[in-house]
C-alpha cells in the first residue's frame, strides 16, 4: 500500500529486504492445487447454497477466535505490534467482516429483479450473482492477518475458492495463516503458498478468474499486466499520499489528537494513514503543541518513554527503516524543520513520532507515500490553495478534513477526488461494512467490505426470461409494411 516508496508493502517485490531465504517456487505444485480448486469449484462451490457458504464462514470465524492468542504473538514477533492494537486492527475487523457476511450472505445471493421495458412486453429481467471461480489473494505485510482474512471472507461468501500468497516480510504471521487454513479448509477450498516475490510471479502465470492484490501502486501495475495475459479480473487495493486538511475555525486539539492516533498507529504503516497535513497559516505552533500533548497522553512524557512503550510498534524491517529515516534527513537538508520527535534507532527499526514543518515540495517525503510515523506540515493562505495542492498529486486512497464550517468542508469534498473521505476523523471509515472501501486510479481499482466484497468476487450475470408470447416476434422478417408500422409505433410510444 505504498505509492512510490522503494520498499513496497506487498509480497510481489524484487527488492531484497533482509528477510529469510525461501525455497524456489514449485510451478507443478501450484498447477496441481489450482486444478484441484478448479474441479472443486465446478462440482461443489459453483452450485453452493447460502447455508453451504455459511458453514465455511463459520469455520473460518471459529478458527480466528481459537487462534487469537497465536495471532497476537505472531504479530508481536514480526514487528512488535502491541496485542491491544492487534485486537483493534487485525482481530476485531476480521471477526466483524465474517459476522456481517454470515448474517447477510443469503440476502446477497438472491437474484435482483430489474425492470423490463414495455417494448419487451411479457419478459422478466434479473441480475444473478454467480461466483467468479478460482481466485488469488496477494496480501501485504502491514496488516498481514486482516488483509488476508477480509478478502478471503468476501471470496468465500461469493462462492469462490482461494489461494492466498501472504507477505514474506511478516514470516510468523504467514506461518500462522498457513496453519489456520490447513486446519480449517480442504485444499480444494482454500490453500496458502508462502515465499518471496518469485512465488507471486509464478502464481500469476496461472489463469485465475480473479486476482485481489493489496500493495503498492508500482507493484499494482505489475499485477495488472500479469492479469492481462489471462484476462483475469483484478481488484487493486493500493495507497498514495492521503491528505489531511484542517479548515479555518477547526478545533485544533481534537484534530491533532485524531491525526496523531491515525498517523502513529501501526507505526504509520497504514495505507489510509494521513500522509501530509495542510494547515491555515499561523496555526503551526498551536497544532504542534496539541500534537505533542496527544503523543504524551498516548505513549509517555519523554522520548525514552515513547521508545520503551510496548504499545508502539516498529517498522517492519531495516529497509523500511532506512527509507523513512532517509526521508527525514533529506527533508531537513532541504530546509525542513523537525518540530516534534525525530529520534531514530536502526538497531530496533525505531522511528519516534515526528512532525516536520517547512517541507519543500521537491523533497521525497512529499512525493512518496511515507508509510512511517512521520507527518509533514504544509500551510496555506486560503482554501483554494489547499485544494490545488491536493489536485496536484495523484488521487489518494483517503482524504481527511477537519472543521465545523460545512461550507468549507463541502468545498473540499466536492472539489477533490479520493477513494474515500472522512470528516473530523481518520481511518475509522473502514470499519463501516456498508461503505465500499477502495481507491481510484493510482490508489486502486475496485472496492470491497461487506456487500461490496461479495460483489467484487461475483459476476453479475444478466438473466432475461422470455414469456410464451414475445412482442419481438412481430418484428421478425420479412420486413413488410406491417413490420414498418410496428417499428414506427414502437419508436413513438415505447423507446
Amino acid at each position: 500500500m505504498s505509492s512510490t516508496a522503494t520498499q513496497p508493502a506487498s509480497s510481489v517485490s524484487s527488492a531484497s529486504s533482509g528477510t529469510a531465504s525461501f525455497p524456489a517456487p514449485n510451478p507443478k505444485e501450484m498447477q496441481r492445487v489450482f486444478d484441484v480448486q478448479k474441479r472443486h469449484f465446478h462440482k461443489v462451490l459453483k452450485v453452493s447454497k447460502a447455508k453451504d457458504r455459511v458453514v465455511l464462514l463459520k469455520k473460518l470465524l471459529a478458527a480466528v477466535e481459537r487462534l487469537t492468542p497465536e495471532i497476537k504473538q505472531a504479530l508481536q514477533n514480526d514487528f512488535r505490534k502491541a496485542p491491544h492494537e492487534t485486537d483493534l486492527t487485525e482481530i476485531m475487523p476480521s471477526i466483524a467482516e465474517l459476522k456481517d457476511a454470515i448474517r447477510h450472505v443469503k440476502t446477497w445471493m438472491k437474484p435482483e429483479r430489474v425492470k423490463t421495458p414495455v417494448s419487451l412486453f411479457g419478459a422478466r429481467s434479473s441480475i444473478s450473482y454467480e461466483p467468479k471461480g478460482v481466485t488469488l489473494i496477494i496480501s501485504p505485510w502491514n496488516y498481514p492477518f486482516y488483509l488476508a482474512i477480509a478478502p478471503l471472507t468476501a471470496a468465500l461468501a461469493a462462492g469462490n475458492t482461494a489461494i492466498i500468497k501472504p507477505s514474506e516480510f511478516t514470516p510468523e504471521t504467514s506461518k500462522l495463516l498457513t496453519k489456520l487454513v490447513k486446519e480449517t479448509f480442504q485444499e480444494g477450498e482454500v490453500a496458502v503458498f508462502e515465499g518471496d516475490h518469485t512465488v507471486s510471479t509464478a502464481l500469476m502465470e496461472l489463469p485465475f478468474d480473479h486476482i485481489f492484490f493489496t500493495g503498492s501502486t508500482h507493484v499494482g501495475k505489475i499485477v495488472m499486466a500479469a492479469a492481462a495475459k489471462n484476462l483475469s479480473t483484478v481488484t487493486l487495493e493500493l495507497g498514495g499520499k492521503s491528505p489531511a486538511i484542517i479548515v479555518p475555525g477547526a478545533n485544533l486539539k481534537k484534530a491533532a489528537q485524531k491525526l496523531v492516533w491515525g498517523k502513529i498507529m501501526n507505526a504509520g504503516q497504514t495505507c489510509v494513514a494521513p500522509d501530509y497535513l495542510l494547515l491555515p497559516e499561523g496555526q503551526t505552533e498551536e497544532f504542534v503543541k496539541q500534537a505533542k500533548a496527544a503523543v504524551k497522553s498516548f505513549y509517555g512524557e519523554t522520548s525514552a518513554d515513547i521508545k520503551n512503550n510496548k504499545d508502539f510498534c516498529r517498522l517492519v524491517n531495516q529497509r523500511n527503516f532506512q527509507r523513512v529515516s532517509g526521508y527525514i534527513h533529506e527533508a531537513v537538508e532541504k530546509g525542513g524543520k523537525v518540530v516534534m520527535g525525530g529520534e531514530t534507532d536502526s538497531s530496533q527499526n525505531y522511528i519516534e513520532p515526528t512532525l516536520i514543518s517547512n517541507v519543500p515540495e521537491n523533497a521525497r517525503i512529499m512525493e512518496d507515500e511515507i508509510f512511517g510515523p512521520v507527518l509533514p506540515i504544509l500551510t496555506y493562505k486560503n482554501l483554494d490553495e489547499a485544494v490545488e495542492k491536493v489536485l496536484s498529486k495523484p488521487k489518494p486512497l483517503a482524504l481527511y478534513v477537519f472543521g465545523s464550517n460545512n461550507k468549507h468542508i463541502n468545498k473540499v469534498l466536492k472539489e477533490t477526488s479520493s477513494g474515500g473521505a472522512a470528516v473530523n476523523d481518520v481511518i475509522v471509515h473502514l470499519a463501516n461494512p456498508n461503505l465500499p472501501f477502495g481507491g481510484i486510479n493510482h490508489s486502486g481499482h475496485g472496492s470491497y467490505h461487506g456487500w461490496w466484497g461479495f460483489r467484487t468476487f461475483s459476476h453479475e450475470k444478466s438473466v432475461f426470461k422470455q414469456a410464451p408470447f414475445s412482442s419481438i416476434e412481430m418484428l421478425y422478417p420479412p420486413y413488410n409494411g406491417f413490420v414498418d408500422k410496428m417499428l414506427q409505433f414502437t419508436k413513438k410510444f415505447f423507446v
